[in-house]
């Protein structure tokens, strides 16, 4: 590729942008210089923002890919945010690629009567407050009995997780002291989490679905469907591993638990009704024989998929950019050359976070191809544009000062972290000249 290293610039710090940062270094070695770019102060995105606070197995794939940032040409800049401090045409400007990694920040709407009422939140929104995000909106829980999670995949089973688990065993999480006080005040009783079709076919995996089910203290119901009835021989291997893993609960449930989990199947919301907030959540069944069904709840998160959301001068179509394995395209199908996809909002939010990797792979091999048929061009100096903007990125050694600020407060609290969540105390420890 020559004696300048090619630039490239990646938008989103979260595991797709730093996946495709590892498989362009792994490729392309010392002839690239690569950026990576956040609008918050802290690497890791869903990984510190969206996996469980007591998943602390998964998260620590961030330890893997922090190695990204050990590479000579590697930088981290925070406090960045595409459309506010910088514009996409900017970025095509100053870069020889731009790679756009900022997953799925939104989510879907059950569009059903009731859905506004105070009570009635999105699960994203809570799984962000949990985990410490500095735009997280509070979540009050005082007084909340009985919780409906809507929705069978791995973000509604840690939510159900989270509302049922003991407060004492969540204490020794990185959770934020506010967080873990305002679970304090809920009471919960009876947690619904609901599915329009049956558990053969939900998109929860055995390991998290096996954590909520042993969840100590608590009672298992089956609702809406006979698992004797189905065909367990026409199904896939963690399929019937879902199957077994709730017949068990089932059937060790105790007589008398301290917290119910029941597992509704074959019914959709059709609406939510309350004076003044939401009181209860009525059932419309799905399948046919089924009846409807009334349930009470305080607190009703939906967790029925995420969009991604548009970036301002980047094509968009229903929640992803349009691309060609990675390669962006124009809605019509044009080329955009030298800009590309990764994860989410390259291919819809699905898969797990391992899952990027494959599709990291895929654009770093299209992006380096690209590169090696395309001779070099000037680039613009975004240091320059920025600094001229009065925008000073964040950077890795920020990074760093935060993270020891977690560790410390952790080790007051007898535990190994606790996150700093709100936006003036991570402005705090971010140095500035």
């Amino acid at each position: 590729m020559g004696e300048e290293p090619r630039r490239i610039a990646i938008i989103g710090a979260g595991p797709s942008g730093l996946f495709t940062a590892a498989a362009l270094l792994a490729q392309g070695g010392d002839d690239l210089a690569i950026d990576i770019f956040d609008r918050l102060p802290t690497p890791f995105g869903l990984l510190r923002y969206g996996v469980a606070p007591d998943h602390a197995s998964i998260k620590a794939v961030a330890t893997t890919l922090a190695r990204v940032f050990e590479a000579p040409r590697v930088r981290f800049l925070g406090l960045v945010e595409l459309g506010r401090d910088v514009s996409a045409a900017e970025l095509v400007a100053a870069y020889d690629a731009v790679i756009y990694a900022v997953g799925a920040a939104d989510d879907r709407h059950l569009g059903i009567p009731g859905e506004d009422l105070p009570g009635s939140r999105s699960a994203r929104q809570f799984v962000a407050w949990y985990s410490g995000h500095p735009d997280a909106d509070p979540q009050p829980l005082a007084g909340v009995r009985d919780a409906v999670v809507v929705g069978v995949g791995n973000v509604a089973v840690d939510v159900a997780r989270i509302l049922l688990k003991d407060r004492d065993d969540l204490s020794a999480t990185d959770m934020p002291d506010a967080v873990l006080a305002e679970l304090r005040t809920a009471a919960v009783e009876h947690a619904w989490l609901v599915g329009r079709r049956g558990p053969e076919h939900a998109s929860f995996t055995t390991p998290e679905l096996r954590e909520l089910l042993e969840t100590p203290g608590i009672g298992v119901e089956l609702l809406g469907c006979d698992l004797a009835d189905i065909d367990e021989e026409a199904l896939e291997r963690h399929a019937r591993a879902n199957l077994a893993a709730i017949a068990r609960a089932v059937d060790a449930s105790p007589a008398e638990p301290a917290r119910w989990l029941h597992l509704l199947f074959w019914h959709r919301p059709a609406e939510l009704e309350g004076e003044g907030r939401v009181q209860s959540v009525t059932f419309a069944p799905t399948a046919e024989g089924g009846s409807a069904v009334t349930v009470p709840a305080d607190l009703v998160l939906r967790s029925i998929g995420y969009r991604g959301l548009r970036l301002p001068g980047v094509p968009y179509e229903d929640g992803r950019i349009p691309n060609l394995e990675g390669r962006v395209v124009e809605t019509d199908g044009s080329e955009r050359p030298g800009e590309y996809a990764v994860g989410w909002i390259k291919r819809g939010p699905v898969g797990l976070i391992g899952s990027n990797k494959k599709d990291a792979a895929e654009t770093a091999a299209h992006v380096l191809e690209d590169l090696a048929a395309l001779p070099p061009r000037p680039l613009e100096d975004l240091d320059a544009v920025l600094a001229a903007r009065g925008v000073r990125p964040s950077n890795l050694e920020d990074w760093r000062r935060i993270d020891l600020a977690e560790i410390d407060r952790g080790t007051i609290r007898g535990r190994e972290r606790t996150k700093v969540e709100a936006w003036h105390d991570l402005l705090a420890l971010v140095s500035r000249p």
